[in-house]
């Protein structure tokens, strides 16, 4: 996908120059080929330096590490840059190929993943290890390739992003903190325009949306509140934070007098994170299910009843015999009725603990729909015992057994909203993604930038796939798409 990218970014910014007289070598030797010439046209190529976030950087299975680095896209870029003047591009390498790294001594990030064709998971690599790569290390000198894992559009502009001091208040990015210069306040911008740059690229703002998505929405919109020192990890930026730090970022760039390009982001719920998973993935042929299908019916038949008394027979929760059934998931954005149904069924002869237990448990409750997007994790908690659900529903009272009946993930216990992205979460995603990729054309065409279309090249990827010079296609399909 990096090379795919890099290929449709910047293939137009070296151009081929072949004499007339060029011609394919014959059987017998008669015409040597010519040498091609490559030229950057008006850019200068000298001095490269790309800004963005993991993108960027190269990250990749889940951590940063060398190999990935070596195969970002901005290193690609440069590569070809080479053919047409361009300079040296320095990468700020981490120290192995592990991925995880340390902070003050003790390991903070993980190392990376490898996927496991056998499970369809990924599962830490085969040759685990303690991470030598040390955040509060600077690196000495400068970097071309300033990608920062997890940096949103406002944090490439925020003073003191890569102060070692700021780690413990969560005010510093730790991959930053490694190779920014040493002033306490230093900037990912001021550090690259430092630099003196001759020619630049952008890819920021999937992050300002990114958390809030793979969450399942835990996060807040914070659409409307411009101070983003009050946001959230998971939050979504207000677009206007978005753009006056896209424009700031452009302004100190612009000032350089370099040239450059800027890209827009994909819609992300589109990636196979959120489309793998399928709504319905309750197979009644699957022995640790099928089998309790009557009994389950049985058990919410009551229940189902409620929603249909409370005006929300919508909600029913029924497990299907001859097809896939939908996950049970709890879905914040509806009235909360637990109050209400604990009523009902008390006022039904249901004894008043068994009745607030039922309230507390499905007063959000519905089965998922196609228009719910599940995400990838949750193929590993599906139909598996809730613990904390468990050791919650036993503190009430409820005996061991009964409480782990209603403690499954999906079945009897409804999916939290860390593993469902309902409609109205994915609608905020899009409109943030809307609102600042027509922020992104708007400055592109003001700063006089190359722009290119990376939400409409996704699509192309989704919905129909990219062909290959080797007749193979790139698709998104997880794992097996290219």
């Amino acid at each position: 996908m990096k090379k795919l990218l890099a290929l449709l970014a910047f293939s137009g910014l070296l151009f081929v120059s072949c004499s007339d007289d060029d011609t394919v070598n014959d059987p017998g030797g008669g015409n040597p080929e010519q040498p091609i010439e490559y030229t950057s046209g008006s850019a200068d190529l000298s001095t490269f330096v790309a800004l963005g976030n993991s993108l960027t950087a190269g990250f990749s299975d889940q951590a940063l590490f060398i190999e990935g680095q070596e195969a970002s896209y901005p290193n690609m870029m440069a590569e070809s840059f080479s053919a047409a003047g361009g300079g040296d591009f320095n990468i700020p390498f981490m120290a192995d190929n592990l991925g995880g790294m340390n902070v003050g001594g003790v390991q903070r990030f993980p190392n990376r993943l490898i996927l496991d064709f056998s499970t369809g998971s990924p599962l830490p690599i085969e040759a685990p290890g303690t991470p030598t790569t040390e955040a509060t290390n600077k690196l000495s000198g400068t970097f071309n390739n300033m990608g920062v894992p997890g940096a949103k559009s406002y944090h490439l502009v925020a003073p003191g992003y890569g102060n070692p001091a700021g780690l413990a208040t969560g005010q510093a990015n730790p991959y930053f903190v490694r190779f920014s210069s040493t002033a306490p306040n230093a900037t990912v911008v001021g550090d690259a325009v430092a630099q003196n740059p001759t020619f630049f690229s952008l890819w920021i703002g999937n992050n300002d949306v990114l958390g809030y998505a793979v969450s399942g929405g835990v996060g807040v919109d914070q659409t409307g509140n411009t101070d983003p020192r009050t946001y959230g990890l998971n939050d979504i930026t207000d677009p206007l934070v978005f753009g006056n730090a896209l424009d700031g970022t452009l302004n100190f760039l612009n000032a350089t007098g370099a040239k450059g390009v800027i890209a827009n982001i994909p819609d992300v719920t589109k990636i196979p994170y959120f489309t793998t998973v399928p709504f319905a993935p309750l197979d009644p042929t699957n022995p640790s299910f099928g089998p309790q299908i009557p009994e389950l019916n049985a058990r919410f038949g009551l229940l189902n009843q409620v929603f249909a008394f409370l005006g929300v027979p919508e909600r029913s929760i029924v497990f299907n015999t001859n097809s896939a059934s939908a996950l049970v998931i709890k879905d914040e954005s509806l009235p909360d009725l637990s109050a209400q149904i604990t009523a009902v069924l008390i006022a039904n002869q249901v004894d008043a603990p068994t009745a607030t237990i039922t309230g507390l448990l499905y007063g959000q409750a519905r089965q998922a729909t196609a228009e719910d997007l599940i995400v990838l994790p949750s193929r590993t908690v599906i139909g598996e015992l809730n613990e904390e659900a468990f050791a919650f529903l036993q503190g009430l009272g409820v005996p061991a057994e009964n409480a782990g009946l209603l403690s499954i993930n999906g079945i009897t216990y409804p999916m939290e909203d860390q593993w469902v992205l309902t409609p109205e979460e994915q609608q905020a995603v899009v409109n943030a993604t809307v609102a600042y990729n027509q922020a992104i054309t708007t400055l592109a065409q003001r700063y006089d930038l190359a722009f290119v279309d990376i939400d409409a090249y996704y699509t192309a990827v989704e919905t129909e796939g990219i062909g290959l010079a080797d007749g193979s296609t790139v698709t998104d399909a997880y794992a097996v798409g290219g």
